[in-house]
């Protein structure tokens, strides 16, 4: 039986990859991901960029989406990849994109990606930050103890298949408690968590902190990702479009250029 193959020349190939970081804010943390990539591609045929396409006979836009956040939650720290048939200025680009979105998704950065490089392996950390309304500094602060003094802490997950069961304690660097500085009133939890599959969310952390101390906030938390990004030797998380910034020293690679970010690479 023949083979039904595509009519019609190929689609044009890319010349640029980009790399934008972006913003989910207000309202819009109710968003789920799905949403917020439908919004994204009508926004990217509003700005009139020049998408690339896949091959076949449903051909879609080149974007790579890394480490979404979760529905509920904000981010100042989000991040997507795409591909383009035509050299873009950077800046004009983002303008461009970043009015035809929607209020509270902003394009803070873009930077072009270098060949050979990988997003995903520079995004292995995210730094949270979880508003607790009316709950004293000082029973986060024993909570926190409590939590970092486990060497295990199984939580459960409520998922489409039913309850699963993970550990909440494995995958995190760094916890501590402080004040909100707008609301002396309010505990705020600063967390640094390892990328792991499944990804341990600020819900996990949460149930955790119930579980080990009993701390069950009397109003909604408000949950919201500062940075993704390698983590540095002080356990912060670095900048992942560093490296993009700065080419490699003379005879360096590519690689050695991630390795040293990591090693020094700034927190957002």
């Amino acid at each position: 039986m023949a083979r039904n193959v595509p009519t019609g020349p190929p689609p044009p190939l890319a010349v640029q990859k980009l790399r934008l970081r972006y913003t989910k804010r207000g309202r819009l943390r109710f968003t789920s991901h799905r949403d917020i990539a439908r919004a994204f591609e009508r926004a990217l045929r509003r700005a009139q960029v020049p998408m690339a396409y896949s091959a076949g006979f449903s051909p879609h836009p080149k974007i790579s989406w890394v480490g979404a956040a979760p529905t509920g939650v904000a981010s100042e720290a989000e991040y997507v990849e795409i591909s383009v048939v035509e050299r873009v200025d950077l800046e004009r680009l983002r303008l461009a994109l970043d009015e035809s979105l929607p209020a509270g998704i902003d394009v803070v950065d873009v930077v072009e990606a270098p060949a050979g490089t990988s997003l995903p392996d520079r995004v292995v950390a995210s730094q949270w930050g979880i508003r607790l309304p009316q709950v004293p500094l000082a029973d986060v602060e024993r909570a926190v103890a409590a939590f970092l003094a486990t060497d295990s802490l199984v939580v459960d997950r409520l998922m489409k298949d039913g309850i699963r069961k993970l550990d909440a304690r494995a995958a995190i660097v760094s916890m501590r408690a402080s004040v909100d500085d707008g609301d002396p009133a309010c505990a705020t939890l600063l967390v640094v968590v390892r990328h792991v599959t499944p990804a341990v969310r600020p819900d996990d952390v949460l149930s955790g902190l119930r579980s080990v101390a009993d701390l069950v906030p009397p109003v909604p938390p408000e949950a919201t990702r500062y940075a993704q990004g390698l983590l540095t030797e002080n356990g912060e998380v670095g900048d992942p479009f560093a490296p993009d910034r700065i080419p490699p020293a003379p005879g360096a690679t590519r690689q050695d250029a991630d390795r040293d970010e990591a090693v020094a690479g700034s927190p957002t």
